[in-house]
């Protein structure tokens, strides 16, 4: 027996679609982008090394927070209360499984997801090659549902990339002192933060449970601000695969020696 379009009683159009538009394009892209992240991301965390910049006091968003006793000397600003990890381990492994969770759960790296790997749907009005449609109801897909759960950890590593961005103003005798680094990882966390607090959980948690704006007038402002934030959070979610990436790849650079930070100010 026949499912979706193929089913009795379908009209049985031999063309998978009649859209005339360029639809592939979108789903194409968009794969190409996740792909390029996830394999960037997966060399970088096991590559153990070049995430900090001693001189420059730049730290990667990958390792950031580093709390292992592997970390080099200076890289550790909140302790080292975990063991030295094994080489095979990568060191950022609390950063990546938080952020990664936070953005493999999110509403529209989902959606990216299913459209352009999974082509389920790669289009509106382009049937999908799956038979028949579960949704997020069985396991694993029904793990999605903790994204609320890993936006609260999402929330607590914004909190240290500002503390990072804040140490990256030093300047190499100790006083204040900015570069073309510390620019970069302002403007890296300006796209962390606005995909953040953009987030379809953070606009629910904000006002989502609220019966009376009027009684609730703070939170209102709030939910108000979200929302408007959250018109745009497609936008940000991809803006910031980016930044991420170079940021990362210039503190890496720096790091490894392969160039200088231009300095601005000490």
């Amino acid at each position: 027996m026949k499912a979706g379009v193929g089913a009795p009683g379908r009209a049985q159009i031999p063309e998978r679609t009649l859209r005339t538009d360029r639809w592939r394009i979108y789903p194409l892209t968009t794969g190409a982008i996740l792909l390029f992240f996830i394999a960037y991301a997966t060399v970088r965390i096991f590559m153990n090394k070049w995430y900090w910049a001693p001189e420059e006091h730049y730290l990667t968003p990958i390792y950031s927070p580093c709390l292992s006793e592997s970390c080099v000397p200076g890289s550790s600003h909140f302790g080292t209360p975990l063991p030295e990890i094994p080489w095979f381990l990568p060191m950022a492994i609390i950063t990546f499984v938080v952020l990664a969770g936070f953005r493999g759960t999110c509403y529209y790296y989902r959606k990216a997801g299913y459209r352009s790997l999974f082509m389920a749907p790669a289009a509106c009005a382009v049937p999908e090659p799956h038979k028949k449609y579960t949704g997020e109801s069985k396991f694993p897909l029904v793990l999605l549902n903790a994204h609320r759960y890993f936006f609260y950890g999402a929330l607590v590593f914004a909190a240290i990339n500002v503390y990072d961005a804040v140490l990256a103003f030093q300047g190499k005798d100790g006083g204040f002192g900015m570069g073309l680094g510390t620019v970069i990882i302002l403007i890296n966390l300006v796209m962390l933060t606005a995909y953040t607090l953009s987030c379809h959980a953070c606009r629910h948690i904000v006002g989502g449970r609220l019966k009376n704006f009027s009684k609730h007038p703070l939170r209102y402002r709030y939910w108000t601000f979200v929302s408007k934030l959250n018109a745009r959070h497609g936008q940000y979610a991809m803006i910031s695969l980016f930044t991420v990436i170079l940021t990362d790849a210039y503190i890496m650079a720096v790091s490894a020696g392969w160039i200088t930070d231009l300095r601005i100010f000490n």
